[in-house]
Order: C-alpha cells, then sequence, then structure tokens
C-alpha cells in the first residue's frame, strides 16, 4: 500500500472527469445526447485495452461469468450516462457537478432497500444534511413566498431533471456494480460497461446525427479518452489505498468545475450554490467517514472470535 500514491492517482482522475465534463458542456448543446455518449464510450474502451494488452491480461477483460448481470448493470449505466450529459449541456459545469455528488447518499438509502444492509441514524442523517444542501443548490431557481419557479427556462428545469435522475442511476450503478464484484473483475465490469453505452449512442444514430468539424470530433474523441483514461487513473488508485482513504479526494473535482466553468464559459456561481455544494460535500464526506469506522469496526470484531476462542462478531455490511 502507498497512500501518497494512491491519493495522487485520485486527483489525476478527478482531474480527467472534470475536464471530460467540462468538453461534454462545451460540445452539448449543439449536438445530440446520444451521439456524445458513442463517442464518450467508444473511445473510452481504447485506453483500457492498451492498458489490459499491455499487462497481458486482455483474457480478462471479456471474461465473465455474469452476462446477466453485466447487461443489467449496462442498462442502468446507459440511463445515468444519458441523465448525466443532458445535464451537462444544460447547467453550469460547478451546479451539475454539485448534484451529482448526491449519488452516495442516494447509494445510501438504496442499500437499505434493495441490499437490506442496515443503515443506522447516522447516515440517514447525512442523507438528510445532503438533501438539505441540494434544495440550497436549486434556491436560485425558486423565487417568491409562493415558491413558484422562477424565469428559469425550461432547459434548465430538464437539467436539474437529468441532474438528479443522473445521480440516482449512478447510485444503483453502485449497488450493482458491488454486487458484480463477488465474481467479475473489475476489467470485465469498466469493458462491458463502455460497450454497453456505446451501442446505445450508436443505436440513436438514426434519430439524427450532426458532422462534426475536425476540432469538434477532436473534442468528441478527447471526451472518450478522458473518461477511458480517469477510469484506469480511478482504478489504479485503490491498487495503492484503501477506498476510505482516497474517496475524499474525489471532492476535489469542484473546484476543477468551478474554475474551468469560469474560464470556458463564463459561469460564476452564486453564493447559494457555492454553500449547497459545501453541504453536500460535507455530508459526503461524513458518509465515507462513517463507512471507514464500521470497516474498522468489522476487522476488529472478525479478528476477536478467534483470539478470544468464541465466534466473530457478525456486523451489518453497510456501504
Amino acid at each position: 500500500m502507498n497512500a501518497g500514491k494512491g491519493i495522487v492517482l485520485k486527483l489525476i482522475s478527478a482531474v480527467l472527469f472534470t475536464l471530460m465534463s467540462a468538453l461534454i458542456r462545451y460540445l452539448g448543446t449543439r449536438y445530440p445526447i446520444g451521439e456524445v455518449v458513442f463517442y464518450r464510450s467508444a473511445f473510452a474502451i481504447v485506453p483500457v485495452m492498451l492498458l489490459y494488452a499491455w499487462r497481458g491480461e486482455l483474457a480478462s477483460v471479456v471474461r465473465t461469468e455474469r452476462p446477466l448481470g453485466q447487461a443489467g448493470r449496462g442498462v442502468i449505466s446507459i440511463i445515468g450516462m444519458f441523465c448525466n450529459f443532458g445535464a451537462l449541456a444544460r447547467l453550469p459545469l460547478i451546479e451539475a457537478n454539485a448534484i451529482s455528488f448526491t449519488s452516495p447518499l442516494f447509494s445510501v438509502a438504496l442499500a437499505a432497500f434493495v441490499l437490506k444492509e442496515r443503515v443506522r441514524i447516522y447516515r440517514w442523517s447525512a442523507v438528510i444534511v445532503g438533501f438539505i444542501g441540494v434544495l440550497v443548490v436549486l434556491s436560485p431557481h425558486v423565487s417568491g413566498d409562493e415558491l413558484t419557479i422562477a424565469a428559469a427556462s425550461a432547459t434548465t428545469l430538464a437539467g436539474l431533471a437529468y441532474a438528479l435522475a443522473g445521480s440516482l442511476a449512478n447510485a444503483g450503478t453502485v449497488i450493482q456494480t458491488r454486487r458484480l464484484a463477488q465474481s467479475e473483475t473489475t476489467s470485465s465490469i469498466v469493458f462491458y460497461f463502455s460497450l454497453s453505452c456505446a451501442l446505445a449512442g450508436l443505436a440513436t444514430w438514426p434519430f439524427g446525427w450532426v458532422t462534426p468539424s475536425g476540432a469538434e470530433l477532436a473534442a468528441l474523441v478527447a471526451i472518450g479518452v478522458l473518461g477511458g483514461s480517469g477510469h484506469i487513473f480511478l482504478t489504479e488508485s485503490y491498487r495503492y489505498a484503501a477506498a476510505s482513504v482516497v474517496a475524499p479526494f474525489d471532492y476535489t473535482s469542484m473546484i476543477w468545475a468551478l474554475l474551468l466553468g469560469y474560464a470556458m464559459f463564463g459561469e460564476t456561481p452564486t453564493v447559494m450554490i457555492v454553500v449547497g455544494s459545501a453541504i453536500i460535500a460535507a455530508a459526503g464526506l461524513f458518509v465515507i467517514w462513517r463507512e471507514r469506522q464500521l470497516a474498522a469496526a468489522r476487522k476488529q470484531g472478525a479478528a476477536a472470535g478467534p483470539l478470544g476462542g468464541t465466534a466473530a462478531v457478525i456486523l451489518p455490511r453497510t456501504p
């Protein structure tokens, strides 16, 4: 284990994913979502395949014992990717980024209701606080005592709906990934995720695609390469440090989203968006910290049984 190296790799992945999001924001107003999804997914496969070919692990990329499980994850991922890209095309970068970080909060709820895991008051409180942060982020779109929608365009409202739906779908993907990880390799999960989304994006071609210019084609390809490379750095970060150590550094992407949003699109976030983003980040970080505590408690409980001559303490599986 090398925590410093793991953190650096995680920080690089955050930068790459934010750059990818900025390019999606740049192209999203002119290109159909399905076309962007295709380029993002198809060209993401390239760096992934190159890495595993270099390692001599190509067989593990395509091998799967649970094709139906991979297909189920693919469907959820397709929904999530379409929704996330729809949000990026319609909302300021920092706002779409902030709402996307509600995904860990949705994961807590889904773990309780879908996986039947025991979730205590601490993490339920974090979920409530996190969604209060969402309301704060959305507050610039609300006006008057009647709480009517302000002069927000239909595009903005659609973007907010896309962002929340995408966050929920991402949480579902996490739950399905946890199930697949019991028998599937990380490389196969990444490969079939990208393949499913690429095919779904390609299926939208008959409904009309835009022929890109040279510069825009380069941007579309870059979206895929950045996404695939970011996934590699993300995966590698977990080789060197525990997830609870590196996961908090995901939130550095909020800083990059703020800077890129201003530099590329002249987007200046309101005070409420910044405050709401901070609340969402704090709630997510609390969930990560609580998970680390529970993981340590499970290890102590498992060790206590053999050492003490009694059965190990069985603690609830919690996200």
